[in-house]
């Protein structure tokens, strides 16, 4: 099969990228950011206490309140943690991302679904074979510094994204980054019919290969690759994190397996090139791109053609769906996209096409000795990546009755009122808030990662129980959501001000693990696991292109939402998995419609909001 030209200048765009991004105009900032503080204790502990108000029962709350106390009173343990933590900070660029990223790579669940994310590109129709490779180039520039509210933001994430990869191991996995070496790679790996190949995309020179010269490269590696490959290493990334070190260790004592296994960690990005997907209409096309993008769609499909250890795999399938299957360890999903929003802008301009002039060595192939015991490897991942495929639920819904531009002009914070419509719609659908949380950047700090917005609390528990009440009038109701929604930015403020609960308590408890100090009984307690018990993880991913977010619950009983708006409309993407009996994708999503709708117009009806 001969991929068409507009995959090459996908390739090309990323791989021209590399070579600026470690050395890029953006660095000049990172030393001016400021290291993450660390909260205050009883800041923390009041605030703890009031994020469980609508999550506990009257007596747990009750139980949680004396620990606390006695865990933050004066010469007492939680003091004595502080103390240590506050020293840690000092010593450390950001003390909450240096825990993140031990649990990160401690977990042992496969990285397909349950941890790597995903962006789906804007569906491409590939009307003839130039229209696929075409989607390989990226113009040689430096990503500008980003801000948010004024200040710039850490751009370390875009150095780890490219010619990195996680390693399998018994204990933990490890994270590593190539680029930052004395000669980075130079090279690219590509999967086509489960088959792996380097393909440099320098010239001898220093020059990068043409758009030409990567379509000849890959019109190669096509045609010496007709037929799926029987015994698909790439299958083995989706296994549990402990059958794969253990299958890792088995691969490596055979010389050509460790140097082939090098070659692809060291790439600096792997291209998939997939073949068919199941058939879809229009409406189900981003339902059925999401999950190739998540997954693959099982082993007899594209699950094989995929190396989910390297940050960063470009996809494109032979029928125009394109995207990015991307490592959590490494980097955030926000920045992802805006790498997905510059390769996608970039395809759109004009470029001179040069013919390739020297002559290019073929891509040379890499070959693994498959031993029985890695025979039975494979197997056991073709069975278990089947599984995770079938159990994904994912579903797609463009809400396009209105957009932020409605929400704006009722002098509403677009995003609070969509935090609390999924409140509503969650409580409507199972009578009880749930431990729910929104996605907040903490990249004004050095190194900084992710926080927690807490979206359910008290007052979102008023708004949504008073809201089918038909006892309450709609000025009330309406008076609920305003103080919801105000308390929800508060929440906003305190979470990019690295004011968050969650990583100051865990940051604790992992130092009372540490200094060997007899756990605290506030973390054992049964209101510190329903704290942490998310069933529902949301986050708005802004994307000037289009591209949909996707990512998997991190709880079997959990769901995910990601979502984007524009000014008339906002799209949401949820996934659940099958095996939880109580959550349903598809409901929730209907519930979330009629919620917004229900919202809208309760403001059309309030005097206040026109």
């Amino acid at each position: 099969m001969l991929y068409p030209y507009g995959l090459v200048k996908s390739c090309h765009l990323v791989k021209s990228v590399s070579a600026s991004l470690v050395t890029g105009r953006y660095f000049t900032h990172q030393t001016g950011l400021p290291s993450l503080p660390v909260p205050p204790l009883q800041q923390t502990c009041e605030y703890y206490l009031s994020l469980l108000e609508p999550i506990v029962e009257m007596e747990e709350l009750k139980r949680t309140k004396e620990l606390v106390e006695e865990f933050q009173k004066a010469g007492g343990v939680g003091e004595r943690l502080q103390r240590s933590l506050e020293m840690k900070a000092r010593n450390t660029d950001n003390w909450v991302s240096s825990t993140t990223k031990s649990i990160a790579v401690d977990s042992l669940v496969p990285l397909v679904v349950h941890s790597n994310v995903g962006a789906v590109f804007p569906q491409m129709d590939f009307k003839d074979k130039d229209g696929q490779t075409r989607s390989c180039m990226f113009y040689s520039e430096t990503l500008p510094v980003e801000y948010m509210g004024g200040k710039p933001m850490c751009m370390k994430q875009y150095s780890q994204m490219l010619s990195s990869c996680r390693i399998p191991g018994l204990e933990k996995d490890s994270l590593v980054f190539h680029g930052k070496s004395s000669n980075p790679p130079k090279h690219i790996t590509v999967v086509h019919n489960s088959q792996f190949f380097v393909l440099d995309v320098y010239n001898s020179d220093g020059t990068p290969l043409t758009v030409d010269q990567l379509y000849v490269q890959l019109e190669r590696i096509c045609n010496s690759s007709p037929e799926i490959n029987a015994e698909p290493v790439g299958i083995l990334t989706t296994l549990d994190r402990n059958s794969w070190s253990k299958a890792y260790i088995s691969l490596i004592k055979d010389k050509i397996n460790k140097d082939s296994l090098s070659t692809i960690e060291r790439s600096i990005c792997t291209v998939c090139l997939d073949g068919p997907i199941p058939q879809a209409s229009d409406e189900m096309y981003n339902t059925y791109a999401g999950l190739q993008i998540m997954h693959g769609g099982g082993s007899q499909w594209n699950s094989a053609n995929r190396w989910f250890d390297k940050t960063l795999q470009l996809i494109i399938g032979e029928e125009g769906a394109q995207g990015f299957n991307m490592s959590h360890s490494a980097a955030d999903g926000t920045v992802f996209m805006v790498l997905a929003d510059y390769v996608i802008a970039s395809m759109k301009k004009p470029e001179k096409i040069l013919s390739p002039v020297v002559p290019l060595p073929k891509p040379q192939k890499l070959h693994f000795n498959i031993t029985p015991d890695i025979k039975k490897y494979i197997e056991e991942a073709k069975q278990s990546m089947d599984i995770i495929a079938q159990n994904l639920d994912l579903r797609v819904m463009v809400f396009s009755h209105y957009g932020k531009k409605v929400l704006k002009d009722h002098k509403i914070s677009p995003d609070a009122f969509i935090q609390m419509a999924i409140q509503l719609a969650y409580y409507r659908m199972y009578q009880r808030c749930c431990p729910s949380y929104e996605a907040a950047s903490l990249r004004t700090f050095r190194d900084g990662r992710v926080a927690a917005i807490y979206s359910t609390t008290s007052a979102s528990a008023a708004f949504v129980k008073a809201f089918d009440d038909p006892k309450k009038k709609n000025t009330e109701k309406v008076d609920l959501l305003e103080k919801a929604m105000k308390v929800h930015r508060w929440n906003t403020g305190m979470a990019i001000s690295g004011q968050e609960v969650e990583g100051h308590l865990i940051g604790l408890s992992m130092l009372a693990a540490e200094e060997e100090i007899s756990m605290p009984d506030v973390f054992t307690d049964i209101s510190f696991h329903k704290f942490l018990d998310y069933r529902l993880s949301t986050s708005q991913v802004t994307s000037k292109s289009g591209c949909l977010p996707c990512a998997g619950p991190a709880l079997l009983e959990s769901y995910d939402m990601c979502y984007s708006l524009t000014n008339v409309d906002i799209t949401f993407v949820v996934t659940a998995y099958h095996t939880c009996k109580e959550n349903n994708a598809a409901q929730l999503i209907q519930v979330l419609e009629n919620a917004l709708l229900d919202m809208r117009a309760l403001l059309a009806q309030s005097p206040r909001t026109n």
